[in-house]
């Protein structure tokens, strides 16, 4: 693992926030988005410690990031190149997803000192203070998390969610790109262990780890407020657009990204920490050269993702009538 990037932060007597990221180059320029949104809205109570997790970041890139730190603010890159050598191989990605969206799974183990942290995924951005979700009580839940939109909008999903990861209620399906973990709990289940065991038995093609996270923590999950995990697509499913305390954090997953299109659903707030990130024209750059082949490639795999879904309900019974 890499050693610190920076400076230290004084305790002075801070309540200590442990967040984690994962990312790799092609995903700098939001995370920076992410995490200038992080400190703008941070408190002065608090001390915030940023660990990026990632196998594949240039050095230009970690010393642009670790620029945000301040005196409250404390930004650590983990090199997990050697830790996700042996396994790498089960990892399995499809269409844009690379690797690094396993590596949220290995944090119980890698972090024993920590008995809960927060997770986030770089494609968001934070309008409240990350630390108020932080302090949700999980009891002695594995994890915490918000419903996940694609799931409870779409049929097809939504009857994957049910009969092929095996939750007994989509309503439960929780999306794992915001995730509270509560470490202690996971060690105490052995997650890593039957999560390895999963890897080697069962390929979720659909949504992958979060797949994973659902089947192996199901029973034991706190659905967190959907005002910290809001996705346009919902509103592109017909739900009105949040605002004030019901809007805390947006979540641009699947093809929903404001660097890619017009109009999305909340985009003035990314646009609003962007402009502020040295990175500006960079993403500015990525929106112009966004092409018409790019965009029908993005629509044949969300066509053939849902295709996916829907072979993979049909491969097994459906004995849900008995449960209801």
């Amino acid at each position: 693992m890499d050693k610190k990037q920076g400076t230290n932060v004084e305790n002075k007597g801070r309540k200590e926030i442990p967040i984690f990221f994962a990312v790799d180059d092609g995903y700098i320029p939001f995370l920076a988005v992410s995490i200038q949104s992080l400190v703008d809205n941070s408190s002065k109570e608090n001390n915030y410690v940023i660990k990026i997790l990632y196998t594949n970041i240039s050095k230009e890139n970690r010393d642009k990031i670790s620029k945000y730190e301040k005196e409250n603010v404390n930004i650590e890159f983990v090199d997990l190149n050697e830790y996700v050598e042996e396994i790498k191989e089960k990892l399995f990605t499809r269409d844009y997803y690379s690797k690094t969206t396993y590596y949220r799974l290995f944090i119980p183990t890698l972090y024993p000192q920590y008995n809960k942290i927060l997770y986030l995924d770089s494609d968001i951005v934070l309008l409240s203070d990350v630390a108020d979700l932080y302090n949700e009580d999980l009891g002695d839940n594995l994890v915490g998390g918000a419903p996940d939109d694609v799931i409870q909008t779409i049929e097809v999903f939504r009857n994957y969610a049910e009969k092929v990861v095996g939750v007994a209620d989509y309503k439960n399906y929780f999306n794992a790109g915001i995730l509270l973990m509560n470490l202690d709990q996971l060690r105490k289940f052995n997650f890593q262990e039957k999560l390895i065991y999963s890897l080697g038995q069962i390929k979720f093609s659909v949504a992958q780890d979060q797949d994973y996270l659902n089947r192996l923590c199901k029973g034991r999950v706190k659905i967190i407020n959907k005002a910290w995990n809001r996705m346009p697509v919902a509103v592109a499913q017909g739900e009105p657009e949040a605002k004030g305390e019901n809007l805390k954090l947006i979540h641009y997953n699947l093809a929903f990204k404001p660097w890619h299109f017009e109009d999305i659903p909340y985009q003035e707030h990314f646009w609003n920490y962007a402009n502020k990130t040295e990175y500006k024209d960079v993403i500015l750059g990525i929106k112009a050269n966004y092409t018409e082949e790019d965009k029908f490639k993005g629509e044949e795999s969300d066509r053939k993702l849902r295709e996916l879904a829907q072979y993979e309900c049909d491969c097994v019974g459906d004995d849900r009538r008995n449960r209801r």
